[in-house]
């Protein structure tokens, strides 16, 4: 059976049991939050767990390696929004230990790309074109250093009004243990 199929059928007895009802809540954060953290399969559930909170206390928003590329992109976006239309009073920038990104090569990207049919005149169009494919595509050597910037990114950004407090956490996907890289409640 596909994975889609197996989705699905899953789905159907969901809502037929009614098993959503334990998750109702509204689309305003009620801890008043938003978090950036990556995309990794690990933090699913011990990022809530560790940093105690449920299904409606805050936003979520992810990309891998909690990274920020671009000041006017989607995540910066997201995490506007979350502040201006969803009353999220406070940012959290959540990277984490053994982190993919960290391992990155952009040129290994471009050849499983390439063996998987993008054609080598795309590439190289996009890159005529001005597109950094490299820089995108690319990772970092310290999570700290990563966090800090993109909390950098965002404390500075010009649509980020001085009063909301942007932190910066590294946590261990294996305990769960949260670093503080940047206190957001002292850099106002």
């Amino acid at each position: 059976m596909a994975l889609l199929d197996q989705i699905l059928e899953y789905n159907e007895v969901f809502v037929k049991e009614k098993r959503y009802e334990e998750f109702i809540t509204t689309k305003f954060p009620d801890k008043k939050f938003v978090i950036l953290t990556c995309m990794d399969t690990r933090l699913l559930e011990m990022l809530p767990k560790a940093m105690n909170f449920k299904n409606g206390d805050a936003k979520i928003v992810k990309s891998a390696g909690a990274v920020i590329n671009h000041p006017f992109g989607g995540i910066m976006r997201s995490l506007l929004v979350a502040v201006y239309e969803l009353n999220a009073d406070e940012i959290y920038i959540v990277g984490h230990h053994d982190c993919g990104m960290s391992a990155i090569d952009p040129d290994v990207i471009l050849d499983k790309m390439k063996k998987r049919g993008i054609d080598e005149k795309t590439i190289e169009m996009m890159k005529y074109s001005g597109v950094n494919l490299e820089g995108w595509l690319g990772g970092f050597d310290d999570v700290a250093e990563s966090v800090a910037h993109s909390v950098d990114m965002v404390r500075h950004h010009p649509l980020l009004v001085n009063t909301v407090p942007v932190h910066g956490l590294v946590i261990d996907p294996t305990t769960g243990k949260l670093d503080v890289v940047v206190n957001g409640n002292e850099n106002r």
